[in-house]
């Protein structure tokens, strides 16, 4: 019996994943975006794959993920940090040989002050308003032109706001504001297309794509089949199993009331391992292929489950439960706790035993 859950993580599956995005965008170079700790499946791991398959371009969030990911890829590949560039922090950019991605016109006059010959990415802001230069802030850069001949461009991008919506308008309307772009900037490779700006055809792909969500086994539409390999199960432990009476309740709030005699597991994982709490008396477990509801809150470390249905000798202390895995998709999870498949890869916690059953001799940490 195990004192954690396991998130067991599939490095064939990621790199399937990888493989089939590279296919289905074959005239463009296909990176790999592994912020949030690899989408909370572990970036190290996951990049180290990727790079063995022949990826050559990664994307971070920040300069910290940025100077931790680079001595498990070497020197070579590149690491753009999609964040920007924190006011003072271009020497250290440079010696962890990071390339920021220029999000306003202030880090670009500060890159290009200190470092006109080294290479950068410049984000354009088409329509979701969030990071990249405005229109205005990119015709006050076509406006100086020695400035803009002092930025070495590596990339030029654009980020799509409802690529995971094949028929949304804004798609096309970001696409045109992106191309009438880069029609007025020196030529640079291009890169508009994320997970599901792949899946919109050729016209997304531009020179580079940078598959998120997708190389972790999420669907990135929002409706349809998933195109995609899962990588992570998720299983827990039971600790113990009681039986409720008619009209005795579980857990805080008492928001879980028998009525009929039930038999209830306590089961080692909470939200403070990333199970969301909106999952509370909504949520589905699995023991042996049989569904169990949630019974009550979720609290900070115990799940209750209602195993009502499973025949008796099959539940007991150290009996596994499948959290996240075939029955429990992370799609599934997520609409059933009301969010994104996103937050549910990325809120998993560090107090998992995590095993790679397929890396390097099967490790497990």
């Amino acid at each position: 019996m195990r004192d954690r859950p396991v998130l067991s993580v599939s490095l064939g599956a990621i790199g399937a994943n990888w493989q089939a995005l590279r296919e289905m965008a074959p005239r463009a170079e296909t990176s790999a975006v592994v912020k949030a700790d690899g989408y909370g499946l572990g970036a190290e791991q996951a990049a180290r794959r990727l790079k063995a398959l022949g990826c050559e371009t990664f994307f971070v969030a920040t300069r910290d993920e940025g100077r931790a990911l680079r001595p498990a890829l070497g020197g070579a590949p590149r690491i753009f940090v999609l964040n920007g560039l924190p006011p003072g922090a271009a020497t250290d950019f440079v010696a962890h040989g990071l390339t920021p991605v220029l999000n306003t016109f202030d880090e670009v006059r500060e890159w290009t002050g200190q470092f006109p010959a080294r290479p950068a990415a410049l984000h354009l802001d088409t329509g979701m308003a969030r990071a990249g230069l405005s229109a205005e802030e990119l015709d006050a850069l076509l406006g100086d032109p020695g400035l803009l001949a002092r930025l070495n461009l590596a990339l030029v991008m654009s980020h799509l706001a409802c690529a995971d919506e094949p028929e949304h308008p804004k798609n096309g309307e970001q696409l045109a504001r992106f191309r009438g772009a880069l029609g007025r900037l020196p030529p640079a490779p291009a890169s508009l297309a994320g997970s599901g700006g792949i899946l919109l055809g050729a016209d997304y792909h531009f020179d580079l794509t940078r598959p998120g969500i997708a190389l972790y086994g999420g669907n990135p539409q929002a409706q349809g089949a998933n195109p995609m390999r899962a990588a992570a199960t998720l299983t827990a432990e039971v600790l113990g199993v009681r039986t409720l009476q008619p009209g005795e309740t579980a857990g805080y709030g008492a928001t879980f009331a028998a009525e009929s005699p039930r038999r209830l597991a306590v089961c080692n994982i909470g939200y403070a391992d990333g199970l969301l709490r909106a999952l509370s008396n909504r949520g589905v477990a699995f023991i042996d292929g049989i569904a169990c509801p949630y019974a009550g809150r979720v609290s900070m470390d115990l799940l209750t489950l209602d195993v009502t249905g499973v025949p008796a000798p099959r539940v007991g202390r150290g009996t596994a439960v499948e959290i996240i895995g075939p029955h429990m998709t992370v799609e599934r999870m997520a609409a059933l706790a009301g969010t994104a498949n996103y937050e549910v890869l990325t809120g998993l916690g560090g107090r998992f035993a995590r095993a790679y059953p397929d890396g390097p001799a099967g490790r497990t940490g």
